[in-house]
């Protein structure tokens, strides 16, 4: 027999002081325009250690300018509860599921201490819809429980909530996410959703569920994930909108790019949409661009607007600042992913490229009347101890890193497709087939090449504040000029073979084997460097770029 009463609840409003930022949480309206959250969460890499990293330890991004932290997807408490207000059976204590249930419970505990103790709150991001494979055997609903429209799974799924938050009564809200369900780290566990960009069947009828037994009877907050369900149509994120009736404690997150976090992308035009209070998500160590091994200031683009944007109508919001002052009502704040995404390496061993997208972010999302470039100057002198003409030498590093990543990986006018080259690896380059986009492509790939040198020249001319973060930035600058020759002469080989000029093909080739040894010895002069990409990656990479270069040599 099921037990599933769920609405045995005392709401008690929470008051919690953030001193350092003079935010106050007390009961619904916790944060609004004045106080938004601004939230930080490490992605570790599915099935892999996770990141050893500054950024799990509450203190830091609380000193940062974070007033909450987002605990990935394996450090859920949907993993983590043992289901015995269902049904004992499901786990029974003494099973080597139980115990691993039991151990994550004690893990997760104790990172919510640590973030209490910082004043910090906490949040989970859960994948839905996701349960315990004993209980999908035991209820025999394998083909049912994806399906929040389903009687029984409507149950379990406000059972499960109930679990987490009684638990677990640190948690101040869930994250939830139904584009994809990782597995990897869940042994114990099966995750599935229907029609995940359904509208009618899917979206609108969980997040009813979720307002309802998190927002309405809980007065936790409930922040449900756009991304890979409803981000890119307009049409139905409007209905979703319409039919969700607002909640101080809902809010709706969105990527500021539509799909993943790639250069050229689409500003993502539900920003400042809807009725809903939106929060924006960053990712500070792009996946697809090297993961902080080498310069790549984002931050500027995101608040502002970045260049490849403002060919978009004028009428349109194509950054977070004109969507802030917009749409100040429906701003929630800012939610920075400041390490991971992706898979593999690279592994940085310094984390600035990542701290300074991190700290600007933070600090701009609480300070959304201040210019990016005021924050941007802040990070300089109080992060750096940068003085004179050395803060504008570090702006213009950054600025042309900007520049020059978007033209080294596609263009500024998305003539490559941005799959081409991710995590440690390099396919063959996939670019676009009219001779005037390739033309123009080749062009700024010169362009990147040319920035990445001058970057490079900054860097050295810079007064850092000691030896070590000099050497690294020098270092992981030549990382980037050396990586993205890499990827200029494979867009030339490419050129070349559409041509069928074969003089050019071996030409580059032999550019391109060069620019590996370069790049393979750059290990040996800088010790904080990340980890290098490799020419055997696979993963995720239809077409190796390194075994398609093989095949064109002359034999």
């Amino acid at each position: 027999m099921i037990q599933l009463n769920v609405n045995k609840h005392v709401i008690i409003p929470v008051l919690v002081f953030f001193s350092s930022l003079g935010l106050q949480m007390v009961g619904q309206n916790k944060y609004n325009t004045a106080h938004p959250l601004i939230l930080d969460m490490v992605h570790h890499n599915p099935g892999e250690t996770p990141y050893d990293t500054k950024y799990n330890n509450p203190a830091v991004i609380k000193e940062m300018g974070y007033n909450g932290k987002v605990y990935f997807l394996f450090e859920s408490p949907a993993l983590a509860i043992n289901w015995e207000s269902v049904d004992a059976s499901i786990l029974p204590k003494g099973s080597e599921d139980r115990n691993w249930v039991d151990a994550k419970a004690a893990q997760i505990k104790k990172m919510h201490a640590e973030s209490k103790e910082q004043g910090m709150a906490i949040y989970a991001m859960s994948d839905l819809v996701l349960f315990p494979k004993r209980l999908i055997e035991k209820f025999k609903i394998e083909k049912t429980f994806g399906n929040p429209n389903d009687a029984l799974t409507e149950k379990l799924i406000r059972a499960q909530i109930n679990e987490m938050f009684d638990q677990f009564p640190d948690l101040d809200g869930l994250v939830v996410r139904i584009g994809e369900t990782y597995l990897h780290d869940a042994p114990y566990h099966l995750g599935a959703i229907e029609d995940k960009t359904n509208a009618e069947k899917t979206i609108i009828p969980l997040i009813k569920i979720l307002r309802e037994e998190i927002c309405v009877k809980r007065d936790k907050e409930l922040i449900f994930r756009t991304w890979n369900a409803f981000d890119r149509d307009m049409t139905t994120y409007l209905n979703v909108s319409a039919a969700i009736e607002p909640h101080d404690n809902l809010v709706i997150s969105v990527k500021h790019v539509e799909g993943d976090f790639h250069r050229a992308n689409e500003f993502s035009k539900v920003i400042g949409q809807g009725r809903h209070r939106q929060i924006i998500e960053v990712q500070s160590a792009r996946e697809y661009e090297g993961k902080g091994a080498y310069p790549n200031y984002i931050a500027n683009g995101v608040i502002e607007g970045f260049e490849e944007h403002a060919r978009m109508p004028e009428d349109s919001i194509n950054s977070i600042k004109e969507f802030v002052d917009k749409r100040p009502e429906l701003y929630a704040g800012i939610w920075t992913w400041s390490r991971g995404g992706g898979w593999d390496g690279p592994y940085v061993k310094d984390e600035l490229w990542c701290d300074v997208n991190s700290w600007v972010m933070a600090q701009w999302g609480q300070n959304t009347d201040k210019s990016e470039a005021f924050i941007f100057n802040r990070y300089a002198t109080e992060r750096l101890n940068l003085e004179g003409s050395s803060i504008a030498k570090f702006r213009e590093l950054c600025l042309l890193s900007a520049e020059a990543v978007v033209r080294g990986r596609n263009s500024t006018y998305s003539d490559m497709n941005p799959w081409w080259t991710r995590d440690q690896g390099i396919a063959w380059p996939m670019v676009a087939k009219g001779d005037m986009e390739r033309e123009r492509n080749l062009a700024q790939k010169d362009e990147s090449v040319a920035k990445w040198k001058k970057i490079v020249k900054l860097a050295k001319s810079i007064k850092w504040a000691n030896d070590e973060t000099k050497n690294h930035a020098i270092g992981s600058s030549e990382y980037g000029l050396k990586l993205y020759e890499i990827y200029r002469t494979l867009v030339y080989i490419d050129s070349a073979v559409t041509k069928g000029n074969e003089k050019e093909v071996q030409k580059w080739i032999k550019a391109y084997d060069k620019t590996w040894v370069n790049y393979n010895k750059l290990a040996e002069k800088y010790s904080t460097i990340a980890t290098l990409y490799t020419q055997d990656y696979k993963r995720h990479i239809g077409n190796n770029a390194a075994i398609k270069v093989d095949k064109l040599r002359k034999k």
